[in-house]
């Protein structure tokens, strides 16, 4: 009995452990349903989904939002989404609701519908971007008008076990909670409103929920040494060996091959890795203020296109990056005391959109970084990140005792001195 309970109590300690992501402690995603008017039998609500989390989005196929009524509720219609089946309406004669399932499921409509089904912040396709990338877009809203419901606050019963997929599992959702009401302005910004009751729903993610294995790997390099860490073998895991395709496989030029499964199941290049998505890290340049890495992050994945994709580093010298040649960059300050983590995520219409397995499914930059004279070495490994995060997964780092070795040769013998300098010289010796 001993052993269970102390089973018990671990598996909660770890799954809250693996939830808290100390790089964005306060990340998740709030869905406010606000009530905005009465109806003849219940009422007509706003429900807004915000993404508070700085460097993790919902990507395409997009969120999909799920609830269980606590009465015998019904959708009359809603306006910005809809959901994915209508239910047993059967006795209901004449106006027939959206919905009456006890536990309807909800997703965004696509973009380019009719305006009259249109309303703020809908319609792009359940894609939510991260509040760090983009706070303009990383919000997602439709409306409901909700019958059988009660048509006042004392009557009105909040839905329970609400449920958030986007687009795979990950997050666990907490009870709703009746907050303040929320305060709106009029169309003319001229004067506030107030919505009649309000609720909210707080959603956290978890990385240890959504998959066993992780879904990236980091690989370094450097100038200094002629050896390549690889990234560890099977550190995605290597259940999909037996269906991965070579880069040169006939299978590839077949029609529809890109095409996204329902599933979301990958379609992997044959790697010793298995990952869908490989980070490399390159210390390639060390100058007497300065030292340069080249990041470039390959697409393994036949069957998807990263889209908003966002690339995470915590590094000691981030605190100093000078200049980010080909990525958008913003630093990330989980503590006021720590300034050691930056979001790197592509430019718009250049290379945000990060294309499937094969020659365009790959992205690079570079970045200036001015050395820290008290901390900065190349000794132990020090020019290598501690934690890397792709679309707010955490990717796994090879072994410390195998990254790339300082040589033995002077450190001053590593500067690299700019090209005008060295013809100079050239030039000065050839006279002399």
């Amino acid at each position: 009995m001993r052993f269970f309970i102390l089973a018990f109590f671990l598996l909660v300690l770890f799954y809250y452990a693996a939830a808290y992501d100390p790089l964005d402690p306060t990340g998740n995603i709030t869905i406010k349903w606000d009530i905005m008017s009465w109806t003849p039998d219940g009422y007509v609500a706003a429900v807004t989904m915000n993404n508070f989390q700085m460097y993790r989005h919902i990507m395409s196929p997009g969120w999909t939002l799920g609830w269980t009524w606590a009465k015998k509720e019904v959708i009359w219609s809603v306006v910005g989404a809809q959901t994915t089946e209508q239910g047993d309406c059967s006795k209901f004669k004449g106006t027939i609701p959206h919905c009456c399932k006890k536990t309807p499921t909800v997703v965004d409509l696509l973009p380019g519908v009719p305006y009259n089904q249109q309303f703020t912040n809908c319609c792009k396709g359940g894609v939510v971007a991260a509040w760090g990338q983009d706070p303009s877009a990383a919000v997602s809203a439709f409306q409901v008008s909700v019958g059988q419901a009660g048509t006042s606050n004392k009557t009105v019963k909040l839905p329970k076990n609400f449920t958030l997929l986007g687009p795979g599992p990950g997050y666990t959702c907490g009870p709703a909670k009746v907050v303040p009401s929320t305060a709106f302005l009029t169309p003319d910004r001229r004067r506030k409103t107030q919505a009649l009751m309000t609720w909210n729903v707080t959603c956290t993610y978890s990385q240890f929920l959504a998959r066993k294995n992780p879904s990236c790997c980091v690989s370094f390099s450097s100038f200094y040494n002629d050896t390549i860490t690889p990234c560890p073998s099977c550190a995605c895991g290597c259940q999909n060996k037996k269906n991965c395709v070579k880069s040169d496989s006939k299978i590839l030029s077949m029609v529809g091959v890109n095409t996204p499964r329902k599933d979301n199941a990958p379609l992997l290049q044959c790697t010793h890795h298995m990952c869908p998505i490989r980070v490399h890290w390159h210390v390639k340049l060390n100058y007497k203020d300065y030292w340069r890495v080249k990041i470039s992050v390959t697409n393994f994945n036949y069957k998807m296109n990263y889209t908003l994709w966002t690339l995470v580093a915590q590094h000691p010298n981030l605190n100093n990056v000078t200049q980010v040649f080909s990525f958008d960059y913003k630093p990330l300050v989980p503590y006021q005391s720590i300034n050691d983590t930056g979001m790197f995520y592509g430019m718009k219409y250049f290379n945000d959109i990060l294309m499937e397995a094969g020659p365009l499914g790959n992205v690079q930059s570079e970045l200036l970084l001015e050395k820290d004279k008290d901390t900065f070495t190349f000794k132990q490994g020090w020019a290598f990140p501690r934690k890397v995060y792709f679309n707010g997964d955490e990717c796994m780092l090879p072994p410390p005792d195998t990254y790339p070795f300082l040589p033995n040769s002077a450190y001053k013998n590593l500067l690299v001195y700019p090209k005008w300098i060295l013809t100079l010289l050239f030039v000065l010796i050839a006279i002399w």
